[in-house]
């Protein structure tokens, strides 16, 4: 299967859709997820960790801004993929004043996400 980044929202099933992101998930095999994320100007996303063994990937696909895993906070951008490990806080922000910031993560499904 492929898809651009551009019909991936039009493509897949929507999850979430409000003020600050929509989200479009991709259920893919039996136990994984990709989903993207568009945020949106100066907005962030509520930030959580994963009560299980989860462990995500992020790969941002368009814009820029800064990410948070744990304490840390760093920029990212375009082309950058971070790695979130099994229960680690992460968090992302646009702090861009225009433009929207989108990524893709792929993790296992787990309760409340997925099946």
């Amino acid at each position: 299967m492929k898809i651009s980044i551009e019909e991936f929202p039009e493509r897949v099933r929507p999850i979430r859709d409000n003020e600050v992101y929509s989200v479009h998930d991709l259920e893919y095999l039996e136990h994984l997820n990709v989903s993207m994320t568009v945020l949106h100007p100066g907005k962030a996303t509520r930030g959580h960790s994963h009560e299980g063994d989860e462990e995500e990937v992020y790969f941002f696909v368009e814009g820029s801004g800064e990410m948070q895993l744990g304490e840390e906070r760093f920029p990212v951008k375009k082309g950058d993929v971070v790695l979130i490990r099994k229960r680690e806080f992460h968090r992302v922000f646009n702090t861009q004043v225009e433009g929207e910031l989108k990524f893709l993560c792929v993790f296992e499904k787990y309760k409340g996400r997925g099946k």
